[in-house]
């Protein structure tokens, strides 16, 4: 048996998958299932007054489900209580569902959509986050005395200030929402197949929603094509909505989006705002921090405590600074509710704190490398909750990559003197870097609360199956944990097999949410197959036949772990004090940008990053993560526009919902820095939403680098890199 661990084995999922065979919910056959639809709002905030239906339409031939027949909570589980299931009285963003439909095929729905007509009064809507003033939560976190360094500022000390914002973005999954539900069997359980990242999310939904036991409610995942966060939540509105339809039709009820509706309903990342001071010696040494941060919530508060509470952590970036205050807010809007997205709140608050380094090192006559790689984080050094920092940070490696690579630490920065750009002034380049850091898993004392499970049982015919609610969503979840086990068990992968996500069938390892599939669950998992190899001991002969004979023998073949912190961490939700997270990844990019001096558009030609990922399981599918997650991020940094108009998405079809593609992908240069997490997996920690944080600040970095004017937003799209332009043509 050769290891699995640091190889690359190919992928279970993929032959399935590219062959056409693997099944998506739109491919799903359920005999007599009819198609479901919601009725929505068409505006963005108003008082229900009625729904009118067109008299011509022959209701018989269709099923009508309103706030009513709701037999539990009209209420989506999540964090907060306040987003209805179907909206009754006050709708408070566009799309809101207002009633549910079903019907046979796709004609008769669409026909009975169209023939019922919302009448809703118009009221004041809030589209503006920078202005509005209800709060859906808070974070504060303090270190030391910012106030008084700020006061009484040391001789040679700068202040600078800045403000930072950041656009939302569509996660742009290949496949859209989409489910299939079945009324209650004789024992009253409530069926539902879908595409999600979180069954066990879903599960306690529709639990609420039927008003039924959790264990009444069986969700299975089917084949998911791609989530990025958009099918953490979300779900779990489609699971509801097709699940009552179903019982009212009796019959089984698809729902499938088309990518219009996905567009235009669905969260998406948290626009930002955010407002820096900082104090800075003259060598360049962070003397005090203070950091506003403002996130649009939309209309309901969804998952928005806890990326408020990831951007805040992240706020004051992988830097030493022995006097920091951070505040953050996310307050309401009548937009779309915003959700998780890749890195939630992380990205926004590290594209600000980059961008504030670049104008730190500009005005200091400081290199920006050198600048962050003075002020970096490392071993013994505590961040801003207060955490010290004692295993697997590879801060100054990652540095020292990206500069072996790119000679990021010698490139001078001199921006041509550019006022407009002239029809004959070709292209222009520039170099830009950032340097940043991920806490992986669940923050502070999360991770023991949820006390995530894996099981690992032995088959009949001797092989081992892992049982786990964490999903395969196309990042290489049953790849990894077929590593995991095999070399945990002493076995060849063939020997492995990984059980569908089905409640009734695998435990609740929590969900595939911050980068802790790898690295919590899997450390779960690796000391659940340590138990199982030493019960069926390593005698004589292959494991599975190893495994029948423990089996014949009446031995016990499944071993079921749970999570528990690694010794020593303390965490205070109440102060935002101690260890936010077990551990860190730790990264670095170099982005190099072309600019077209006629139509401002920019190439990003060259992507360089280091990577710290502890131990990377399958370096091939760490790569992809890598690569991929820096392609969303390049995307977000200047070409991803998401914009409305009174509340309506705008970007609500494929023409004009524009994402980097393929051909699009700059060359990448991708280093796999290894500094081993105790903890993890045989040393490994989460790196699937990392990626996604530094490349829109470098990238901005470059474009500055390339035309001399502050980039201070994203996307950094041509309109906005034009007015920077003409801005600094009028002020010259």
């Amino acid at each position: 048996m050769s290891a699995c661990v640091g190889s690359d084995l190919g992928r279970p999922d993929g032959p399935a998958k590219v062959s056409g065979r693997a099944v998506y919910v739109a491919d799903l056959a359920v005999a007599g299932a009819w198609h479901g639809g919601a009725v929505r709002s068409t505006i963005a905030h108003g008082r229900v007054l009625r729904i009118e239906r067109k008299p011509g339409f022959d209701w018989r031939r269709v099923v009508v489900v309103g706030p009513g027949d709701v037999p539990g909570d009209n209420v989506q589980e999540l964090l907060s209580d306040d987003q209805p299931i179907l909206a009754e009285r006050v709708v408070r963003h566009v799309g809101e569902p207002l009633l549910l439909v079903a019907a046979p095929d796709l004609p008769t729905l669409e026909a009975a959509l169209a023939a019922l007509r919302p009448i809703v009064e118009p009221l004041p809507a809030e589209l503006d986050f920078e202005s509005a003033t209800r709060v859906l939560h808070e974070v504060s976190i303090d270190k030391g005395d910012p106030g008084a360094r700020f006061d009484s500022p040391p001789p040679g000390a700068r202040l600078f200030e800045g403000t930072w914002r950041t656009d939302s973005q569509e996660q742009l999954y290949v496949e859209p929402q989409g489910c299939v539900a079945w009324p209650a069997d004789a024992d009253g359980t409530v069926v539902v197949r879908g595409s999600m990242q979180c069954p066990h999310y879903v599960r306690k939904a529709l639990a609420r929603c039927f008003g039924i036991a959790p264990e009444r409610a069986r969700v299975v995942q089917l084949t998911t094509g791609g989530g990025f966060g958009g099918k953490e939540e979300y779900p779990s509105v489609v699971a509801c909505h097709a699940a009552l339809l179903a019982r009212a039709a009796g019959r089984p009820v698809r729902i499938v989006y088309d990518r219009h509706e996905d567009l235009l309903v669905t969260p998406k990342r948290h626009p930002s705002r955010v407002h820096h001071r900082t104090l800075v010696a003259a060598d360049g040494t962070l003397l005090a921090m203070d950091v506003d941060v403002l996130l649009d919530g939309g209309a309901y508060t969804t998952l928005s405590p806890v990326v408020l509470s990831r951007a805040c952590l992240h706020a004051s970036g992988p830097y030493r600074c022995e006097h920091v205050a951070i505040r953050g807010r996310v307050v309401a809007t009548n937009h779309v509710p915003s959700g998780a997205f890749r890195g939630f709140g992380a990205p926004q608050t590290c594209f600000a704190i980059e961008r504030q380094m670049d104008r730190i090192a500009r005005a200091l006559d400081l290199h920006p490398f050198a600048l962050r790689r003075h002020n970096a984080l490392r071993l013994g050094d505590a961040t801003a909750t207060g955490q010290v920092l004692h295993d697997s940070v590879g801060s100054l490696a990652v540095l020292d990559a990206v500069a072996a690579r790119t000679g990021i630490d010698r490139h001078r920065w001199c921006a041509p003197a550019m006022a407009v750009p002239s029809s004959n002034s070709g292209r222009v380049r520039g170099l830009g870097m950032s340097f940043f850091f991920h806490g992986a898993g669940f923050t502070g004392s999360g991770e023991e609360l949820l006390k995530g499970r894996v099981a690992i049982r032995l088959l009949p015919d001797g092989r081992a199956e892992v049982a786990a609610g964490s999903t395969e969503i196309g990042q290489g979840t049953t790849t990894v944990f077929t590593a995991i086990a095999a070399d945990a068990l002493g076995c060849d992968p063939g020997d492995v097999v990984v059980a569908v996500p089905d409640t009734a069938a695998v435990p609740d390892s929590g969900p595939t949410v911050a980068s802790r599939t790898c690295m919590v669950v899997g450390s779960v998992l690796a000391s659940a197959c340590r138990e199982l190899a030493a019960r069926i001991g390593g005698a004589a002969g292959d494991f599975r036949s190893r495994a029948r004979a423990w089996l014949a023998a009446g031995g016990d073949g499944i071993v079921e772990h749970v999570y528990g912190s690694p010794p020593g961490l303390v965490w205070d939700q109440a102060t935002y004090r101690g260890d936010a997270y077990p551990c860190y990844g730790w990264a670095a990019d170099v982005a190099e940008v072309e600019v077209d001096l006629d139509t401002l558009e920019v190439d990003v030609v060259r992507l360089t990053t280091a990577v710290d990922v502890g131990k990377a399981i399958q370096p091939r599918l760490v790569e992809g993560q890598i690569t991929g997650g820096a392609l969303q991020a390049i995307g977000w940094a200047q070409c991803e526009v998401v914009s409305s108009r009174d509340g309506r998405v705008q970007q609500d079809r494929l023409a004009t919902c524009i994402v980097p593609t393929t051909k699009d992908a700059p060359r990448f240069d991708v280093t796999i820095v290894e500094q081993p997490y105790a903890h993890g997996p045989f040393g490994a920690k989460g790196v699937g939403e990392l990626p996604m944080d530094g490349g829109a600040p470098a990238v901005l970095a470059a474009i500055e680098d390339a035309l001399g004017v502050p980039a201070d937003r994203v996307p950094a799209t041509p309109e906005r890199l034009l007015a920077l332009l003409e801005q600094r043509e009028r002020t010259s």
